[in-house]
């Protein structure tokens, strides 16, 4: 098995790579996915974020209330880091289960925006950032997904920097050209994955 850990900031296309990595075959543990899973209603998690960020944070149906969760953490690093300290081990208990269900000869690609920020670049064999100024990320946030250019830098600045991503990287991927472009590049990246695998 080859493990491969997938990472950028926000609004960089990982999604979209990720996406084209499972089109070749590759077994994609998506982490977005398995942050919502870890605070679904009921989980341990979602009781320690009730008791640290209080009722505020809990819809009417008992779910977390993401939006106001969100403008909570993303103003305030210390609270921020306690809310990753409650959800970054579960989230890695549900990765680790996920890949534990992967054929021997996969390639397993951990598509995880955290990766540096949970320390997990240690345990991947292969990192691939996908990369994209800083610029691109706020044009894209704001059009792609209607936030303001404020809340756009805040998120961006939440996550790891750009050095801090490329540190760790074994594979980059420049995003910043059109869907064709980057499909090419990804063939490129999975030729280089399944011989590294092979």
């Amino acid at each position: 098995m080859l493990r491969v850990g997938l990472t950028g900031g926000i609004g960089s296309g990982k999604s979209s790579v990720s996406a084209l990595l499972a089109g070749h075959g590759a077994v994609v543990i998506d982490y977005d996915l398995l942050a919502r899973q870890a605070v679904d209603i009921g989980s341990p998690a979602l009781v320690e974020i009730a008791a640290r960020f209080g009722d505020a944070v809990i819809a009417a149906d008992g779910s977390l209330d993401r939006p106001a969760l969100g403008a909570l953490v993303f103003a305030d690093p210390a609270a921020l880091s306690d809310l990753n300290a409650i959800t970054h081990p579960e989230i890695g208990r549900l990765a680790a289960a996920r890949e534990a269900g992967a054929a021997a000869d996969a390639i397993v690609v951990h598509d995880n925006p955290l990766l540096v920020e949970m320390g997990a670049a240690d345990r991947c064999d292969v990192v691939v950032v996908v990369d994209v100024p800083e610029d691109v990320q706020v044009q894209r946030l704001v059009s792609d997904r209607g936030m303001s250019e404020t809340d756009a830098r805040a998120r961006i600045s939440a996550q790891a920097s750009r050095q801090q991503r490329t540190d760790v990287a074994d594979l980059m991927i420049d995003n910043t050209g059109p869907l064709d472009e980057l499909a090419r590049i990804v063939g490129g990246i999975w030729d280089e994955l399944e011989s590294r695998a092979g």
